[in-house]
């Protein structure tokens, strides 16, 4: 398969149905009739509960929300014409969970975790060999460049390292990435589409709209493979010199 195959089914959901790919429940602790699965299922395809309630109204007594990502919230304020950082900051899905410097305190509770649990496990598979460590170092490397440049040039970038610690950044480098059927097979061809995939998930953090996009960037780098095994592969010995072989 030239794509990835989990990429390709999130892709065509979230474009088939955006909305109720980008909604999110309240936390069930603060409903007063908290829905059951059949419940969650009637509201996802007729609006309704099977109690006939609303969305709307099962949560008009809520006086707290959840949010998406950590990412979400940070390209939300800004479109909503946030003046700082620091106001986006407050949103209760951030704290100080890393000791990153300046611009701290965006870090997504529970999102910086868990990318760190897939940064060790991802550590693993190539102590293990199980992945090849090209495509995660190229990855991880091209985002934070982006992140970096990003981060001084724009009054609203980020720091670096909360880039690789929120969304799928390091769950897409290590193990969605490294897919050895739609990945390239040679040493240096790991390397740029690593490079490729980590830029295309810049670019669309910092100038497109969806949040994170990772699944994009990993399949528009797909459609570049055979590109690049054709111009990568390693020259047959006693082949292609200068008067025959």
């Amino acid at each position: 398969n030239l794509f990835n195959p989990a990429m390709v089914g999130y892709v065509v959901l979230l474009i088939s149905f955006p909305v109720q790919m980008t909604n999110w429940m309240p936390p069930i602790a603060l409903l007063n009739e908290p829905p059951t699965l059949s419940d969650s299922f009637s509201l996802i395809f007729s609006g309704i509960t099977s109690d006939g309630f609303s969305l709307s109204q099962l949560t008009s007594s809520i006086d707290a929300v959840s949010s998406a990502t950590p990412l979400d919230s940070v390209k939300t304020g800004i479109k909503a014409g946030a003046a700082s950082l620091s106001e986006i900051s407050r949103s209760p899905i951030f704290a100080d969970i890393l000791p990153l410097g300046a611009r701290e305190s965006l870090e997504g509770i529970g999102w910086t975790q868990v990318n760190i649990a897939f940064l060790v496990g991802g550590i693993f598979l190539i102590w293990k060999k199980i992945i090849h460590w090209q495509i995660p170092v190229a990855f991880l490397t091209a985002l934070f460049a982006m992140s970096a440049f990003n981060y001084f040039y724009s009054p609203f970038g980020t720091n670096p390292f909360f880039q690789l610690v929120s969304g799928a950044a390091m769950f897409g480098a290590f193990f969605i990435a490294t897919d050895p059927v739609s990945a390239p097979v040679t040493p240096r061809g790991k390397w740029i589409f690593g490079l490729l995939a980590g830029v295309l998930v810049g670019i669309i953090r910092f100038y497109g709209n969806y949040p994170d996009g990772v699944a994009f960037a990993v399949l528009l780098a797909n459609i570049c493979v055979p590109l690049i095994d054709q111009y990568t592969r390693p020259r047959v010995t006693g082949y292609g010199l200068k008067g025959g072989h």
